[in-house]
């Protein structure tokens, strides 16, 4: 199979703990700069691309995600990073990057805004962590669109890291159906080999509705002083004029957005989002999301 779309999770141990150097107030743009870094080692002009690159990027960089117990790193837990891929070419290098002698294989050092950790893991295997994953676009397509069930009336979304759009020249960070469609559809349109329609964009907005939420509003302070106000939590939204054909795509979308996240920032570690089945879960732990 061949894999353009990748969730990969690495498992970091701290090896700078008492340098007595600030931590990063938000750990995106350091793992932005890792991303970055790594690709240009193998392919520079696509490097250069990526960087240059206005809007949309084929990747996603999460923040850093552990416990930060009073401002620090801790000694004792493992700290998680997430890589995802949109493209084919940025899926390989990150492939070829964990394999033994790769730069982010187990056992290789990295640095995060100047600052040393070890990986001890890395998988893209789901069986392995909840947020690794492989797969392709006709692949995930397949799944949902050529399914033997019909597609359910109700999708689930889980956001882990603040998730914020740009609405009509400002910020709202509230997931709205309409909001967390287009910005999948955008995505899925720009890499992926086959488009969907744009009529999915008025169906979200027409037909599906907030059934439940459990939010909370997180900020993100930048190194500038900037901030961004965005949402962390779960949100279910209904169907209320159901159609097969349009809900397929819905959830073939919402299963996307493991690998493309949602809204704003998503190379600096905002909009983290996965689908989710059955009870929404509680909002991400503080510590986990952290922006300390």
């Amino acid at each position: 199979m061949e894999i353009d779309l990748l969730s990969l999770v690495l498992t970091l141990t701290p090896l700078d703990v008492e340098t007595g150097k600030p931590l990063p107030r938000w750990w995106g743009r350091a793992a932005h700069s890792l991303l970055l870094r790594l690709v240009a080692q193998t392919d520079p002009a696509l490097a250069n691309d990526l960087h240059e690159e206005q809007g949309l990027r084929p990747f996603t960089a999460s923040t850093l995600m552990g416990r930060f117990p009073n401002h620090a790193l801790d000694r004792v837990q493992p700290y998680h990073l997430r890589f995802t891929a949109l493209s084919q070419p940025v899926a390989s290098i990150l492939l070829n990057a964990i394999q033994p002698g790769g730069g982010l294989a187990p056992g290789a050092v990295v640095e995060l805004d100047e600052l040393r950790f070890r990986i001890e893991a890395a998988a893209y295997d789901p069986t392995l962590h909840p947020w690794a994953a492989a797969s392709n676009y006709q692949q995930l397509g397949a799944a949902h669109l050529l399914a033997a069930n019909p597609a359910p009336r109700r999708v689930a979304l889980q956001l882990t890291s603040p998730t914020t759009f740009h609405k009509d020249g400002r910020m709202l960070p509230l997931p709205l159906p309409e909001l967390v469609i287009n910005s999948l559809a955008d995505r899925w349109n720009s890499y992926a080999s086959i488009s969907f329609p744009a009529e999915v964009r008025r169906y979200a907005a027409e037909c599906l509705a907030v059934e439940r939420f459990d939010l909370e509003s997180r900020v993100v302070t930048n190194k500038g002083g900037g901030i961004k106000v965005g949402a962390v939590g779960s949100v279910v939204y209904v169907c209320l004029n159901y159609d097969r054909y349009w809900m397929s795509l819905v959830s073939t979308l919402a299963a996307f957005a493991l690998f493309a996240g949602v809204g704003q920032a998503t190379s600096m570690g905002l909009g983290q989002c996965r689908a989710v089945s059955g009870e929404i879960p509680a909002p991400a732990a503080p510590d986990h999301v952290s922006d300390s």
